[in-house]
């Protein structure tokens, strides 16, 4: 069995930011020897590799290579317990499992951007986590250095690319938007992107997977753009009311009206829609709106494990409660109750009979 352990050292001390010269010297051996181990001209003098491994933090087996499949395994499971925990708010727990999985595999980039993305997630001033103020002048630092690490160092152009995004956004939410606008110039532009390019390489039985599963990044795409400029503030609310509905239209469109109305987004939508009818005095279509919120929030909250549906452009589409990502513990009926439905945009109807009724049901 061929050993990896040149390639390993070479990606281990690239990651730490040390020459040949400075790691030879370490060793106290020659940069030649040094070069023929990362060239796989020769390996390690077996009296070293158990100082190599203590030196970069890892077991002696995982500097030879010789785990990967024991690795991808437990890897596995921290992020099934990493999903568990996100898919019902527990921030605080997937940071503890992120840290864990980080202490075993120091080197693993998978859990390397789960732990910035947990660290991120428990700066969420939107979830119901007190501490998230402290949590982001806290974290703020780790956060960059993670986020550069992984720009820099990843081999994986997605985790890079993620990890990119979080850390220009979070450079941003600290007030450093000119460093996050940098990071995001750095991006390939839509009309570069994959999905724009990869058709033409492409077998006649690739054609159809690849078409629908990019007709329906697509209309995510398109969904959160209508809804940023409903909520950017840059229009009046008739229009934005206008945006708001045609998000409706493009769902029907794109799912052929199949898909449940059990979303996060069908309540926050709907929640929409209801403050701007207040906002225009039209008490009616408020009332109406906010009761199929409360219909939607109850239903999201009995969310089955797994649903299926399906349309023309999209062919089937399964999703899972676990998947479902959130920085709030609490049920969506009661985030509606003590939170969305306390916007200022309501007191116009907050003391009448049925907006009062709404507030019990949800209760």
């Amino acid at each position: 069995m061929k050993l990896n352990i040149g390639e390993n050292i070479k990606r281990l001390r690239k990651e730490r930011e040390i020459t040949q010269e400075e790691f030879a010297e370490i060793l106290g051996v020659s940069c030649q020897s040094v070069s023929r181990w990362e060239n796989d001209n020769c390996y390690p003098d077996i009296e070293l590799i158990p100082t190599i491994a203590e030196f970069f933090g890892i077991s002696v087996d995982r500097l030879m290579g010789v785990d990967e499949t024991k690795e991808k395994e437990v890897v596995n499971s921290y992020l099934e317990a990493f999903q568990k925990a996100i898919s019902i708010g527990n921030i605080e727990e997937c940071v503890i499992i992120a840290r864990k999985g980080v202490k075993e595999f120091p080197n693993n980039y998978i859990l390397l951007n789960k732990l910035m993305y947990a660290l991120f997630g428990s700066c969420d001033d939107d979830g119901n986590i007190p501490e998230w103020e402290e949590n982001m002048a806290k974290y703020d630092a780790e956060i960059t250095a993670l986020g550069e690490r992984i720009m820099k160092y990843c081999p994986d152009i997605n985790i890079r690319l993620e990890a990119a995004s979080r850390l220009a956004f979070n450079h941003i939410l600290h007030g450093r938007k000119e460093i996050g606008k940098k990071i995001y110039e750095t991006f390939p532009s839509m009309e570069l992107s994959k999905e724009r390019q990869m058709w033409w390489a492409l077998e006649k039985d690739e054609k159809l997977p690849f078409l629908r599963d990019t007709i329906k990044q697509s209309y995510e795409f398109l969904k959160s753009f209508i809804w940023l400029l409903a909520d950017a503030d840059v229009v009046d609310v008739e229009t934005e009311l206008i945006a708001i509905s045609k998000i409706f239209e493009l769902e029907k469109l794109i799912l052929d009206g199949n898909r449940p109305k059990n979303s996060w987004g069908d309540v926050w939508l709907d929640f929409d829609i209801a403050k701007r009818y207040a906002l225009m005095g039209d008490t009616g279509n408020t009332f109406k709106h906010l009761h199929l919120a409360v219909d939607e929030a109850k239903a999201f909250d009995k969310f089955p494990d797994e649903q299926k549906y399906s349309s023309v452009l999209v062919g089937e589409i399964i999703e899972r409660k676990l998947d479902f990502e959130t920085s709030d513990t609490r049920p969506l009926c009661e985030i509606l109750r003590d939170k969305w439905l306390i916007h200022d945009e309501l007191d116009c109807i907050r003391d009448t009979d049925e907006f009062k009724e709404i507030i019990k049901n949800l209760s």
